[in-house]
């Protein structure tokens, strides 16, 4: 009893503290939201992003950095490249907050060596630090891909602070001077990775979208930095550098917001900028503004047909192209399913003449031969009853198939759905596949129905030519047999001939100038020479 009044104290006891730090917590006031205002010279986005000298508004972009209409690829694919991409003016607000949209893509399985954001109180227009000068004033947040140090904690994401004094630790991937990281795995992602960091009340804040999403808002922390101390007014700046490894390093947006505690009064944009530039901003606007104006006469002047349409209607954004395209290749596909089904139509008229003639033709048997008549009928009418049930189940199959494939073409294009690339991309599979069962039945069908005469044969080989005739050839082999025994007599004649002359002349009854006449021993033979010496030895 006592262990159990025990515990029950004890269970009393944490269930109250558990309601008074709710109490606390629900009594504190929730921190009060900062009010945000977008700085345009501070940003960049697509598309349209480069003027036509290959700048980028209000930025300055150095090394091997490229900027395009739609990004700025800071560096390519390959080895030893460093670019980066800085603002022009220095920021004249104290808190801030950046949202850096990027894409990280490479061949091989690691990368090298990184991209880097930064906000330092100089350039750091070129160096050894991600592309970027070292010994900078700031912060900078490194996306880390190669492990300097081996210890397998890369892709990472570092925050590292520097007071212009300290040069950045390499061979460590900074973990030395780390102020806060985390593990995350930014290369080759199916969407564009996202990043938030937030500067206010010196607390750096980096939150990551890891690119599995297109949400723009699903974010997750990464890390955060109390009681850092920045500088007041510093440039924004992009890099990135490869090494023995490339990667593409593209930024697609860099958007700068300036962050203002509540109650405290905002400056407006004219406050910032001086008498002088005011008035020279004015005259470069009108002049611009008296340019625009004189190019629109003449463009309305060479095309009268377009005159009237707002302006907006005569350009064409990447996904109105996008949109046209798709609907395009449906309506292709809609008219091959529109051929398709005249094909049936007319497999069905043929079908049905078919069992017209079919049926007459019994008829006229039944006819001539009445004996016969229900015998012959019944067998026929089965056959020709199965045919057509056949056929016309295949037929079946296959408006059921065009009807599913109309169905999603249908769906596809109605322009209340909600469906995203993805099922665009299943409907398109969809349609292939019953499209080939389509085809795959149709030749079906016309092999069926076409006659056995007219079917498709292999072509018959050829006879092969006999190149001798038996004739020939034992007139052949007569005239070979013929020859080989004539060479044998007359070698056998030879040998004899040649014991004849030799026998002859060891005993005396021969000269030897009459050995001229051995048919051996001076034959056209290469032993002659060594029958010779054999005869003279004897």
């Amino acid at each position: 009893m006592a262990v159990c009044a025990q515990r029950g104290g004890l269970a009393a006891t944490l269930l109250a503290a558990t309601l008074l730090a709710l109490g606390l917590a629900a009594e504190r006031p929730a921190a009060p939201v900062p009010h945000r205002r977008f700085e345009y010279k501070y940003s960049f986005k697509g598309p349209h992003l480069v003027q036509a000298d290959g700048t980028v508004p209000f930025w300055v972009h150095m090394g091997n950095a490229i900027p395009s209409t739609d990004q700025i690829r800071v560096t390519t694919s390959l080895k030893s490249q460093r670019g980066s991409a800085w603002t022009k003016n220095k920021s004249i607000f104290e808190y801030w907050e950046v949202k850096v949209t990027f894409r990280v893509t490479g061949r091989g399985r690691i990368g090298a060596d990184g991209l880097a954001i930064w906000f330092t109180e100089e350039q750091g227009l070129e160096g050894p630090v991600f592309g970027a000068a070292d010994k900078w004033n700031g912060v900078g947040i490194f996306f880390d891909s190669f492990d300097n140090d081996g210890k397998k904690n890369n892709p990472a994401v570092i925050v590292v602070g520097n007071n212009g004094k300290l040069l950045y630790d390499h061979q460590n991937d900074g973990s030395t001077q780390a102020l806060a990281s985390c593990q995350r795995d930014f290369r080759n992602k199916p969407y564009p990775v996202r990043v938030k960091i937030t500067y206010y009340q010196k607390t750096l804040t980096v939150l990551i979208n890891n690119g599995f999403t297109p949400d723009k808002e699903d974010y997750e922390f990464c890390a955060e930095v109390q009681d850092i101390v920045l500088p007041s007014q510093g440039y924004f700046g992009i890099s990135a550098a490869t090494g023995g490894l490339a990667d593409d390093h593209d930024v697609l947006s860099f958007l700068t917001f300036q962050l203002t505690e509540p109650g405290k009064a905002v400056s407006t944009p004219d406050a910032e900028i001086p008498q002088k530039d005011k008035e020279k901003y004015q005259e470069e606007f009108e002049h611009f503004q008296q340019e625009l104006d004189k190019k629109k006469e003449e463009f309305q002047k060479e095309h009268p047909d377009v005159q009237g349409q707002p302006a907006d209607d005569l350009f064409e954004t990447v996904s109105d192209r996008e949109l046209r395209q798709i609907f395009e290749g449906q309506n292709r596909i809609h008219l091959e399913i529109k051929q398709l089904n005249r094909q049936l139509d007319m497999i069905l008229d043929e079908q049905r003449r078919y069992v017209s003639a079919v049926t007459d033709e019994i008829a006229k048997r039944g006819a001539g031969f009445p004996g016969q008549q229900g015998q012959v009928s019944q067998q026929e009418i089965e056959t020709v009853v199965k045919t057509q049930e056949e056929v016309i189940r295949q037929v079946n199959e296959m408006r059921n198939s065009m009807a599913d494939t109309l169905k999603l073409i249908s769906g596809a294009q109605h322009p209340g759905s909600a469906a995203g690339v993805y099922e665009t991309t299943q409907h398109f599979n969809d349609i292939k596949e019953h499209l080939h069962v389509v085809k795959r039945d149709i030749e079906h069908l016309v092999q069926r129905n076409m006659p056995s005469s007219e079917k498709l044969r292999c072509p018959d080989l050829p006879p092969f030519p006999s190149c001798l005739s038996t004739v020939h050839f034992l007139i052949f082999v007569a005239v070979q047999t013929v020859l080989f025994i004539g060479y044998i007599m007359y070698s056998h004649l030879s040998l004899e001939l040649s014991y004849c002359f030799v026998i002859h002349w060891i005993k005396g009854k021969l000269p030897i100038a009459q050995l001229k006449f051995c048919p051996v021993c001076f034959g056209s033979d290469s032993n002659k020479f060594g029958l010779l010496r054999m005869c003279q030895s004897v």
